[in-house]
């Protein structure tokens, strides 16, 4: 039999859409395992018929930048569709994950024309197409200073805009921590989606098994670290259950689009078990509140859904309670992954951050100049 602390590594191993999460006591029977395959079959069939699933688009102008320690963070920069560009947005991704969480804002993004803005993007260090990083470099500090990298080399000059999901709104609060000053000078507008700004031990998923005193959790690291290509045979073997516990875990409508459960799935196991756990410690030891103070001559945005099973909404509310300019946007029975979930209501809320921002455009220019 499989040990419950097993199956909760198994969960950690597959990333749980932005937490090394597991299932605490989920067994899935073989017929089940066959009907998810099955299932899985036919909807690869749809997407090949539709060309391709969301988020696997190539991406339209893709660069790279290296970071302060020489680690290559892959990036990539959307232009407007039409006229000059008022701000740039920049988005980051969260845990486990890469820079197609934001499928449908890079999609949408570029069509705005009032005002018109430019999108960049980057996969977080170890992750995505990033170059993997040594692991004690795979820490919120040094995520808050790759962010800075990708402002000076793609986004030197002029107003911005940035939004985090997960671990990267805490990259957000790290930068904020370390360069307050760019808060005040250039950046007009921030989003914190489903993220936290601290105690991550005291609730929720996050809780348990995103500590890095969690023995499961502390197994599973050393296993990885010794045996990673075990690890990932048995990740494989196990790939259809880890798509039924992303869907479970990442989502609060288990009806969501089987396609957006299939790029969640993609993303998280395109990133190596052991590269997973170089930063469980980091996310279950971020405490930032002290940082919140610095975003708050900025517009802001909080996007939670009352279903997160990772970062509970309670987390959000401690943000919006810190910041009570901020729109708190709180979506109900809403996952982890509300950019792709409820992708409309979030893409609207996001425009808002945008329009609003560009309107403090003419007296913070005045300002600034004086």
């Amino acid at each position: 039999m499989v040990s419950r602390k097993l199956w909760q590594a198994l969960g950690v191993a597959g990333g749980i859409a932005g937490a090394a999460g597991a299932a605490v006591g989920v067994g899935v029977a073989t017929h089940k395992r066959h009907e998810i395959a099955k299932d899985r079959r036919r909807l690869a069939g749809e997407l090949d018929a539709e060309g391709g699933q969301p988020g696997a688009q190539p991406p339209r102008t893709s660069s790279s930048v290296m970071a302060d320690d020489g680690i290559r963070l892959a990036c990539e920069e959307l232009a407007p569709r039409t006229g000059d560009p008022a701000l740039t947005v920049v988005l980051v991704h969260g845990f486990a994950l890469d820079r197609r969480t934001w499928h449908f804002q890079a999609r949408d993004l570029p069509r705005m024309t009032d005002p018109a803005v430019r999108t960049v993007l980057y996969d977080q260090r170890s992750l995505g197409r990033s170059e993997r990083a040594p692991k004690d470099s795979c820490t919120i500090e040094q995520l808050g200073r790759d962010l800075d990298a990708v402002i000076r080399a793609l986004a030197p000059e002029g107003p911005l805009v940035l939004v985090g999901h997960s671990m990267g709104g805490m990259t957000l609060m790290a930068l904020a921590e370390q360069r307050p000053q760019l808060f005040t000078d250039r950046v007009l507008g921030v989003g914190l989606v489903s993220t936290s700004a601290g105690e991550l031990g005291s609730a929720g998923l996050s809780g348990s098994l995103l500590s890095r005193f969690n023995p499961a959790t502390r197994a599973l690291g050393a296993l990885a670290a010794l045996q990673p290509k075990l690890v990932e045979t048995g990740r494989k073997a196990l790939g259809d259950v880890i798509w039924s516990i992303t869907r479970k875990f990442a989502f609060g409508d288990q009806k969501v689009d089987k396609a957006l459960v299939d790029l969640v799935d993609t993303m998280i196991s395109a990133n190596a078990v052991d590269a997973l756990m170089d930063f469980v410690g980091t996310v279950g030891t971020h405490d930032r509140v002290a940082a919140l103070p610095a975003l708050a001559t900025c517009e802001l945005l909080v996007v939670h859904g009352t279903a997160d099973q990772v970062i509970p909404v309670s987390h959000g509310e401690l943000i919006a309670a810190e910041l009570p300019k901020a729109e708190f946007l709180e979506l109900e029975g809403v996952g982890h992954m509300p950019m792709l979930e409820r992708h409309e209501e979030v893409e609207a809320a996001i425009e808002d951050l945008i329009r609003r921002s560009a309107a403090r455009l003419p007296q913070e220019t005045g300002r600034r100049r004086a």
